[in-house]
């Protein structure tokens, strides 16, 4: 029902220190990401190693708190829709790895 073509992704590692602010992954209406998938390849993974995943209310202010924050956790995967989803990866607190893509329509012809 989405019309999913073509999938594009590439592997993610946040050092130490390392974050990605609030933002969503594609513009409204633009179509060329719709939608999102991570997955998390971290091994051994614990509290108060950082770098959850921060999710946000779709039409929440910029300064809102997150509605669920997730834990990279090995074999996790996480999907969510790139225009509408607010997301952050909060700063990790050792060496986070993870695969990041997006599924994407077929390109008008």
């Amino acid at each position: 029902m989405l019309g999913l073509f073509d999938f594009e992704a590439h592997f993610a590692l946040y050092e130490p220190g390392a974050f990605y602010s609030r933002h969503v992954d594609a513009f409204r209406g633009a179509r060329n990401r719709v939608l999102s998938v991570v997955l998390y390849l971290n091994e051994d993974w614990r509290e108060g190693n950082g770098g959850e995943l921060a999710v946000f209310a779709e039409d929440s202010e910029v300064d809102a708190a997150p509605v669920q924050t997730i834990a990279p956790v090995i074999g996790r995967m996480v999907l969510f829709l790139s225009e509408d989803i607010p997301h952050a990866v909060l700063t990790a607190n050792r060496d986070r790895y993870s695969i990041a893509g997006w599924f994407r329509v077929r390109e008008a012809v």
